[in-house]
């Protein structure tokens, strides 16, 4: 992706080594129209369900579902409360809106604790199973919230099952690893120990692996949940409920787990996602402060490029696997400062460009 807000300049040093740098982009210089991006649809469902979070494109039709749409879950209700959103939206590329899941968390056919409140945590398997997590909340803030689980539905938008327990804790983010009648999903929890802390940074987030089975029969089955990352910052905010791990992204060879670590202000990367059975802890770092700012969703191109959206600004941070941010662009200005808090979920799709949400204006947008 070319960016028309950022230069790169190279400048050689000694005979070898070569600095790199990206200049900033002017907080007060940018139009109100952004250069490369437009507005797909709204992402409001008739019952006016705001604050959208997650996003991922269909890629099989099955019952409700249609190839090349994208879902995306909402995370607030009409009155914009956090934590109580409970709708699924499905969005065709020229705009067009059905509500493809609403959840009573009344009807639920097993336990979620607190509740319905969905995050970030979405994905789309092959054989037409949605799943989606919940960090569920009663008045829209952090001392209400409750642990919540992962919600199972059918291609129909119907909750046939719920994951939950001790390792699901506020689980905020999801990616999966999907190989046909079997799938790893990894999770990112930010409520071990949080409210606890009364708004200071405590050290329990975590990443976990469940790997499910039995995709093409009648209800998925969990075989085992393990923790594969652990101590990462995380603390309650009364604007954002929670700040911990969030965006996660596989390499494209699914050697390594990339997390968008928002509190230490960097992407780790986890070793041996799929296989290993023992936590990695915070793990190594790719890339650090820069430009990023707070990093929220997370997505990897097909060419192993990192793509994180900053919770602070509207910026989208390109970072190779080496570890270097080569280009930022600016996707939200509303605001101040322009873009804080409004970028979560995004999905880079090959010949059409990055599907992101924006909750500052509940739309659907497209950057290409």
């Amino acid at each position: 992706m070319k960016s028309p807000l950022t230069v790169k300049t190279c400048v050689t040093v000694g005979v070898l080594l070569v600095v790199c740098s990206l200049s900033a982009y002017s907080q007060g210089n940018h139009s109100k129209t952004l250069s490369g991006v437009s507005v797909v649809g709204s992402t409001i469902p008739t019952n006016g369900d705001v604050n959208p979070y997650g996003i991922v494109r269909v890629l099989q039709s099955h019952g409700s579902l249609v190839e090349g749409n994208i879902l995306v879950s909402n995370f607030n209700n009409s009155m914009n409360l956090q934590g109580t959103g409970t709708t699924i939206v499905q969005i065709t590329p020229d705009g067009t809106l059905t509500v493809f899941a609403q959840i009573d968390p009344s009807t639920l056919p097993g336990p979620c604790p607190g509740g319905v409140g969905l995050t970030t945590a979405l994905s789309v398997l092959r054989s037409g199973w949605v799943i989606v997590g919940s960090l569920p909340t009663t008045d829209g803030t952090f001392k209400t919230a409750q642990a919540g689980c992962l919600l199972v539905l059918n291609s129909n938008g119907k909750v046939v099952e719920t994951f939950y327990g001790s390792l699901i804790n506020g689980p905020w983010d999801m990616t999966w690893l999907d190989q046909g009648g079997t799938a790893n999903l990894f999770v990112s929890n930010v409520l071990n120990g949080t409210k606890a802390g009364g708004g200071k940074v405590v050290h329990g987030g975590t990443v976990v692996r469940l790997t499910i089975n039995n995709l093409f029969g009648k209800i998925p089955r969990l075989q085992s949940m393990t923790v594969i990352g652990s101590n990462f910052p995380e603390r309650t905010d009364p604007a954002a409920v929670v700040i911990g791990p969030t965006g996660l992204g596989l390499s494209p060879d699914a050697s390594l787990l990339y997390v968008a670590d928002s509190l230490g202000n960097r992407i780790a990367a986890i070793p041996d996602p799929v296989f290993r059975e023992t936590s990695a802890g915070i793990s190594a770092t790719v890339s650090q402060g820069g430009f990023l700012s707070d990093p929220l969703g997370l997505a990897v191109s097909s060419d192993g490029t990192i793509l994180t959206v900053n919770g602070n600004n509207g910026l989208l941070v390109e970072t190779t696997a080496d570890g270097d941010q080569i280009l930022t662009t600016l996707l939200d200005n509303s605001g101040t400062p322009p873009g804080a808090g409004a970028l979560f979920g995004l999905v880079p799709v090959p010949g059409q460009g990055l599907y992101y949400v924006d909750d500052a204006s509940n739309t659907l947008n497209l950057f290409k």
